[in-house]
């Protein structure tokens, strides 16, 4: 910020020396001038001087020095947004010039009040306490020697107790806009916290949508590329197994596009929600069935547990993405899943017999890492590699109570 504005006097004498919590040089000058409340502010100053005049009659009466002098304090404030340190300073010696020639008390504090509450707010504390600095500072000075010089009963040394209190008027409001300043620092603070937050649901839901994608496209695309293959090598010499192999294309797109339809629908609108309930473990002999079109042969051990909505999702999903991984990178035509739940964990198992029929047989694009991804969202772990005695194993072990609101 400050090498924003450290280019030379006329921004030294905008926003004051390097360190004095200089503004936002283009808010400045987006700020608009403020014309009718320093309009009225003028106005009263000079009704309410005339009116203080009256009442102080030790003072020295208001003339034609005095008029310039308060219109200049209060003609400052038009600029008090773009350029808050000189408004400060200027309101502040206009101020002090005025009540070193005598004249009445007044509303001419004001002018003081207000430039420094907009220092303040604009961001220059440093410039507003040493404005008000100056003014106490030299009017206690010119106080002293009225004091000294004049007789002690004069009437100008009985001013001495006003000017305290008027000072410390001002004073109070500066702190007031030093509360106002942190209280508006503490709103943007949440803003920014708020919209921080928003941004991070916003990609975390993002990267769901993209791996609930990838998982159906992936899977149903390798079914279909399967089938097509085979239909292509049976068309003219078995034409009912081609007929089979396109029935289990139709099939598998069908099912493809409902659920690419289904997650689509949550971006319809904020918080829809979704229509038909998300797949699981429920849904595993459907899976079984579609890796056999694919003409892989999936067992099973154990009993698939019933789990919370989160876990179920990411546990199918998972098993959906391994036996994708094995039809597209292994020369396996079998493959074995296991289920082990014990004590709210649930561990499970994937494992083909090889060999690998490329070099990213373990599917290490997006596919491992979006199960990896959903296992770290319910704290759980993935372990994916060669088996010593061959073949590929894809190990999850998945704590299924964090995914109850999931």
């Amino acid at each position: 910020m400050d090498e924003q504005h450290g280019g030379g006097p006329s921004h030294w004498w905008r926003y004051g020396p390097p360190g004095w919590n200089r503004p936002d040089h283009a808010a400045t000058h987006r700020a608009r001038t403020p014309w009718r409340s320093t309009v009225l502010l003028t106005a009263f100053v000079l009704v309410g001087s005339d009116f203080a005049a009256h009442g102080q009659p030790d003072r020295v009466p208001l003339d034609g020095y005095a008029r310039v002098l308060l219109l200049l304090a209060s003609a400052l404030l038009l600029w008090r947004h773009r350029h808050p340190v000189a408004v400060a300073f200027g309101t502040a010696t206009a101020t002090l010039a005025y009540l070193a020639l005598g004249h009445p008390y007044g509303p001419v504090f004001l002018t003081v009040a207000v430039g420094c509450f907009g220092a303040v707010v604009a961001g220059c504390r440093r410039a507003a306490w040493a404005a008000v600095t100056l003014l106490w500072a030299g009017h206690a000075l010119v106080a002293l020697w009225l004091y000294r010089w004049l007789p002690p009963a004069g009437d100008r040394g009985a001013g001495i107790g006003q000017e305290i209190v008027v000072a410390t008027w001002v004073l109070a409001v500066v702190a007031l806009a030093e509360l106002g300043r942190a209280r508006s620092e503490q709103w943007a603070r949440e803003r920014a916290d708020r919209a921080e937050a928003a941004r991070r649901r916003a990609d975390e839901e993002r990267l769901r949508i993209a791996r609930e994608l990838h998982d159906v496209l992936a899977h149903s695309i390798s079914v279909i590329n399967v089938q097509a293959g085979m239909g292509l090598a049976l068309l003219d010499s078995d034409p009912e197994q081609a007929r089979a192999a396109l029935t289990t294309i139709k099939a598998a797109s069908k099912e493809a596009l409902g659920e690419v339809r289904q997650v689509l629908g949550t971006l319809r609108a904020p918080g829809a929600a979704p229509r038909a309930p998300a797949p699981g473990l429920d849904r595993l002999p459907e899976l079984v069935e579609q890796a056999a079109a694919a003409g892989l042969t999936v067992g099973t051990e154990g009993e698939p547990p019933r789990l919370p909505p989160g876990a179920d999702l990411a546990a199918f999903r998972i098993v959906q993405e391994a036996l994708t991984n094995v039809v597209r990178h292994s020369g396996s035509r079998h493959a074995r899943v296991r289920f082990a739940y014990a004590d709210g964990v649930l561990r499970l198992r994937i494992d083909d017999d090889g060999p690998a029929t490329g070099a990213d047989a373990g599917g290490g694009g997006n596919g491992l890492a979006g199960m990896r991804e959903r296992a770290a969202a319910l704290g759980g772990t993935i372990e994916a590699g060669p088996r010593p005695d061959g073949g590929f194993r894809v190990l999850a072990v998945l704590p299924s109570h964090l995914g109850e609101d999931q």
